[in-house]
C-alpha cells in the first residue's frame, strides 16, 4: 500500500490487486466484494425487499423460459461477471445465459457471456447501476438486455439492444401489466416480480 503526502498529511493509497489475486481473496472472504481495475470493493448489504424481489424475479424468469425451444439458463448473484476490457468483475442480482456458458479461463465462478442482466435498484446503488454499470456491461458482446427493478416502488425498466449502439428503453409501473423481455421472447408479470412486497410508503400509511 503506497503513501502519498498531501499538505503535510500522510494519505494511504488503497492496495492494488491483479484479478487473479482478487479471486484468491474472494474464495476465502466471508462477504462478497467486487473488483474494479485493481481495487477490491466490499458490496453493501441488501434490504428485505431487495432480497425478496430478487428471489421473485429469479422464479419468474425460470418459469418463463421453461417452454422455450432455445436453451436459456438463469443464474443468481453467486456467480461473477467479468468485463475483461475494463478489468472489472461484478455480482449482478441475476442474469440469463443463452446456450452454453463461457467461463473466464475455465473458472466455474466467472462468466463472460451474459445475455440478459437484472439489477435491483436501491438508493445507494441506483445511480451507478443506471449509468456506470450499464456502460460497463455494454462492453460485453453477448449482452442484449438490461432489467432494472426498483425495490422501493413498482417500476421496472428494460433496455434492449436493437443495434450495436442503439438501445430501446421501456418503463412499466402498472402492477397489473407484463414486462416484455425481448432478448428471451417472453414476458413476466409485474405482479410476480413484486409478489408479497410491501413498499415503505404504503407501510407507513398503515401505521
Amino acid at each position: 500500500m503506497g503513501i502519498v503526502v498531501k499538505t503535510g498529511t500522510l494519505v494511504r493509497e488503497p492496495k492494488m490487486y491483479s484479478f487473479e489475486a482478487y479471486l484468491r481473496r474472494e474464495e476465502k472472504a466471508a462477504e462478497k466484494h467486487e473488483f474494479y481495475n485493481g481495487k477490491i470493493i466490499k458490496m453493501p448489504g441488501g434490504t428485505f425487499n431487495h432480497s425478496r424481489i430478487s428471489a421473485n424475479a429469479l422464479t419468474a424468469l425460470r418459469v418463463s423460459i421453461r417452454p422455450l425451444p432455445k436453451q436459456f439458463s438463469v443464474h443468481t448473484s453467486d456467480l461473477k461477471i467479468y468485463i475483461e476490457p475494463s478489468d472489472i468483475s461484478v455480482y449482478p442480482a441475476a442474469f440469463v445465459i443463452c446456450e452454453e456458458p463461457i467461463f473466464w479461463k475455465n473458472r466455474q465462478d466467472v462468466i463472460v457471456n451474459p445475455l440478459l442482466i437484472v439489477e435491483i435498484l436501491s438508493p445507494s446503488t441506483q445511480s451507478f447501476d443506471r449509468k456506470g454499470k450499464f456502460d460497463l456491461y455494454k462492453l460485453l458482446p453477448s449482452f442484449q438486455e438490461y432489467v432494472l427493478i426498483d425495490a422501493d416502488k413498482p417500476s421496472v425498466e428494460t433496455r434492449f439492444r436493437e443495434e450495436p449502439d442503439l438501445w430501446r428503453i421501456r418503463t412499466e409501473t402498472d402492477i397489473n401489466h407484463p414486462v416484455a423481455l425481448r432478448s428471451l421472447g417472453v414476458s413476466i408479470l409485474m405482479a410476480d416480480i413484486y409478489e408479497d412486497i410491501v413498499f415503505p410508503e404504503i407501510k407507513s400509511r398503515r401505521q
